[in-house]
């Protein structure tokens, strides 16, 4: 019994340790170590944003121009990772993200422009009022794509579409292994 207790606290002692919170309020930049291959989850702020993959271990979140309420959390465990960024600031605040250049990615904003490129993987990705552009690489690289927007255009020459109006989307099967799923509630979807 003993024994069983002490594998107990051992497992969840090397779980936790495993485990990275960061909470930062107007730092610039903020960075945490995190392994290529892995999950993002992001909520973000309405703003200018950019996402861009490199080729580091690591996320790297950095603004302009400063703010003292500009918040950025971060929690990683293993693979996964979820990032959160409030505090964001009216009149061409600018946040610009950079991640693993191989990670699979989920987006939330509510406004703005989105600018995402260099990242391979996963990538669903939701803007509700806004412009969200999207190097999309390879697009044999996908199994499945989606793009939609409520209002507005869809301009995915990657994939020789173009569509406006009301209720636009399209869908493509592929031989590749990723999924690519893209949505702005208002406004345009650009995936080159």
């Amino acid at each position: 019994m003993r024994l069983l207790f002490t594998l107990l606290i051992l497992t969840a002692a090397s779980l936790s340790a495993q485990e990275t919170r960061i909470e930062e309020v107007g730092k610039n930049p903020v960075e945490a170590k995190f392994a290529p291959g892995g999950h993002i989850r992001m909520n973000l702020c309405s703003s200018g944003v950019e996402i861009i993959g490199r080729d580091d271990s690591g996320i790297r979140v950095s603004s302009s121009p400063d703010r003292e309420d500009f918040k950025v959390r971060m929690r990683i465990n293993a693979d996964r990772a979820d990032l959160k960024v409030t505090g964001c600031g009216h009149n061409n605040f600018q946040v610009r993200i950079e991640i693993p250049k191989t990670s699979a990615l989920y987006v939330r904003m509510m406004a703005g422009q989105l600018d995402l490129q260099d990242v391979t993987g996963d990538k669903d990705v939701e803007l509700s009022f806004g412009q969200l552009n999207m190097d999309v690489g390879k697009t044999e690289e996908y199994a499945r794509v989606d793009a939609s927007v409520n209002t507005g255009e869809i301009n995915a020459s990657a994939f020789g579409v173009n569509k406006g109006g009301l209720f636009r989307s399209f869908d493509r099967k592929g031989p590749g292994t990723y999924r690519l799923h893209a949505h702005v509630g208002a406004g345009e979807v650009d995936l080159r």
